[in-house]
C-alpha cells in the first residue's frame, strides 16, 4: 500500500491534521484495490490545538513515504525547527510527494520546496509567505497548486480539496468522490477555482448607501450604469464614484459586477437553469459574457462550478 506520512510535530493546527488523517487513514468500501498506510511522524508527543498527540514514527519515517503532509502551523511567526526543515527536505529528496495544508506552506518554503513553484496558502498569509520566500510564485487566490511533486492548499476547506485532489490522483474520481460523500462534502473542486469572491456588502444597513445597495440587488438582471444608480441615490456619478469607494472598497460598475457573478454563483448551485438563463437573470445578457466574466473572477468557468456545486436536487429550468 502507498504510504502517506502525517507531521505531527511543531506547533500545530487540528482541524487540518484531522482532516489529512480522515481521508487517508478511513478507506471508502469502494477502495477494494487497497487503500493508503498512514503513520504519524513526529520526535515525541506534541500539542495539537487542544489535543495531545503521540505519533507512532519517528520523523525519519518521512523519507521512506510515498506522499508527506504537512498540516497547518499555528503561528507562522515562529519558524519550523532546523529539524523539521531537514526532515521534509530530505523526504521530498527521496522521492516523496510533499503537499502543505494551509499555513504548513511555511515550512515548505523553509525547506526550498516552494522556489521556482506556484503556491499557495491562506489568503491573509499569502503576502508575508511571498515576502518570506520570493522566489516562490504564491497566488493567493486558489484553492490548492499541484506541481507533481510538491503541492499545497489554502485554508481550512481547501485542506479538505487538496486531499480529494491526491485521492482522485491516486484511485480516481469515484472513490475520490466516494470519500466526498462521506465527508458530506461536494465532489473536490478544481484547484484553480477562488478562495472565495469577495462581496463588498457591508454588515451594518446604516451607511450612506445602504437603500441604494438593496435597490440594486434586486434588480441584477435589469441593465444598470452608473448614471442609473446616481439617479436613484439622488447624487452625481462622481460623488457616488468616492461613496462606492469609501463603502464597499470598490468603484459602482466593479462592485455591481461581483454581485452578479455571486448571484450567478447562486443560481449554478441550486438550479438546474441553463448558462444562458443564468445570463439573463443576472443581468450578462449572453452566456459569452457570463463565461468570460464568471472565469475570470472565479477561476472556473460556470459548467465546471455547477459540476462541484450544485445541489442534488435542483430546481428545473422554467
Amino acid at each position: 500500500m502507498p504510504t502517506v506520512a502525517l507531521l505531527a510535530a511543531g506547533d500545530l493546527l487540528h482541524f487540518e491534521l484531522g482532516v489529512a488523517y480522515e481521508i487517508f487513514g478511513n478507506p471508502p468500501r469502494e477502495a477494494v484495490d487497497g487503500w493508503y498506510d498512514v503513520l504519524l511522524c513526529g520526535p515525541g508527543p506534541v500539542r495539537v490545538g487542544p489535543f495531545r498527540v503521540e505519533p507512532d514514527h519517528g520523523l525519519e519515517h518521512l523519507a521512506t513515504a510515498d506522499t508527506v503532509i504537512v498540516p497547518a502551523c499555528a503561528d507562522i511567526d515562529v519558524p519550523p525547527s532546523p529539524e523539521l526543515v531537514d526532515a521534509v527536505r530530505t523526504a521530498h529528496e527521496a522521492g516523496a510527494r510533499v503537499a502543505s495544508l494551509c499555513t504548513g506552506a511555511f515550512l515548505l518554503g523553509a525547506a526550498g520546496l516552494l522556489d521556482g513553484r506556484r503556491a499557495t496558502t491562506h489568503w491573509a498569509h499569502a503576502e508575508e509567505l511571498s515576502t518570506r520566500h520570493p522566489r516562490a510564485v504564491v497566488d493567493p487566490d486558489v484553492l490548492y497548486t499541484d506541481n507533481g511533486s510538491v503541492l499545497t492548499a489554502a485554508g481550512k476547506a481547501a485542506a479538505v480539496d487538496l486531499c480529494l485532489h491526491l485521492v482522485h490522483l491516486d484511485h480516481g474520481a469515484l472513490i475520490a468522490n466516494s470519500v466526498a460523500r462521506r465527508l458530506v462534502m461536494p465532489p473536490h473542486r478544481p484547484g484553480g477555482q477562488a478562495q472565495f469572491v469577495a462581496s463588498p456588502v457591508p454588515a451594518r444597513g446604516d451607511h450612506v448607501l445602504a437603500d441604494l445597495l438593496a435597490w440594486v440587488l434586486e434588480r441584477l438582471d435589469r441593465p444598470l450604469t452608473v448614471a442609473d444608480m446616481a439617479r436613484k441615490a439622488n447624487t452625481s456619478p462622481r460623488h457616488l464614484g468616492r461613496q462606492f469607494r469609501s463603502v464597499t472598497g470598490q468603484p459602482p460598475l466593479q462592485w455591481l459586477l461581483t454581485q452578479r457573478v455571486r448571484r450567478a454563483q447562486e443560481l449554478l448551485e441550486a438550479t438546474g437553469m441553463s448558462v444562458e438563463s443564468v445570463a439573463l437573470a443576472t443581468g450578462m445578457g449572453t452566456a459569452t459574457t457570463l463565461r468570460r466574466q464568471f472565469k475570470r473572477t472565479v477561476g472556473v468557468p460556470p459548467d465546471t462550478y455547477r459540476r462541484a456545486f450544485r445541489s442534488a436536487n435542483p430546481t428545473p429550468d422554467p
